[in-house]
């Protein structure tokens, strides 16, 4: 009888354990991005799209920047925020090679995160003043007609993905059960 009330109190308690645990691990993250973690474009995007999997707000003035090979820098424009969607346009700039956009948001339970998503350019890309306006012209339609695969989920730089926080109750769980059991059999 004892052990049976200990073991409903240990299943209780582990259950309340992990209803308390939900909120922390419910943390928003990036979704999708466009341009999309590894993907390798012929020409560069006009627009940067991140898509979170819950509402954020822009952390800073400068919440998106992206760099690439030899100290190439886009100039982005200015961030706007539609629930779990920000998106700017940037105006590309360098040579063929990896691309890192860096982002830094804050989510709707106010934590702020930052993240990368990292990609290539097959070509390089001129500086704005060398390109006829025919030439920018005709390059945007190109970028809106193929857009780019979506991303996978991606975990902001700093947060521990779901599954560890997951992984981490269960082992909790799973010791406790463990410690009971072998402090009833002692007391028989």
């Amino acid at each position: 009888m004892r052990f049976k009330r200990f073991g409903a109190s240990l299943l209780v308690t582990g259950l309340a354990l992990l209803g308390a645990a939900s909120p922390a691990m419910a943390h928003s993250e990036l979704k999708s991005s466009d341009p999309a973690r590894g993907a390798s474009l012929a020409t560069p995007p006009t627009q940067i799209k991140l898509t979170f999997s819950g509402p954020v707000t822009l952390a800073d003035d400068n919440p998106i920047q992206i760099t690439g090979p030899e100290n190439a820098s886009w100039t982005v424009g200015r961030a706007e925020v539609a629930g779990a969607v920000v998106t700017a346009p940037v105006q590309a700039v360098g040579p063929a090679g990896e691309y890192t956009l860096r982002y830094k948001v804050t989510f709707e339970d106010s934590h702020a995160a930052s993240g990368s998503v990292k990609f290539n350019l097959s070509a390089p890309v001129a500086t704005p003043s060398s390109q006829s306006p025919a030439t920018s012209q005709a390059q945007a339609p190109e970028n809106s007609a193929a857009p780019a695969p979506q991303a996978g989920e991606a975990t902001p730089e700093g947060l521990l993905p779901t599954w560890v926080w997951i992984v981490l109750a269960v082992a909790v769980v799973a010791a406790g059960v463990v410690v009971a059991l072998r402090f009833t059999r002692r007391k028989d």
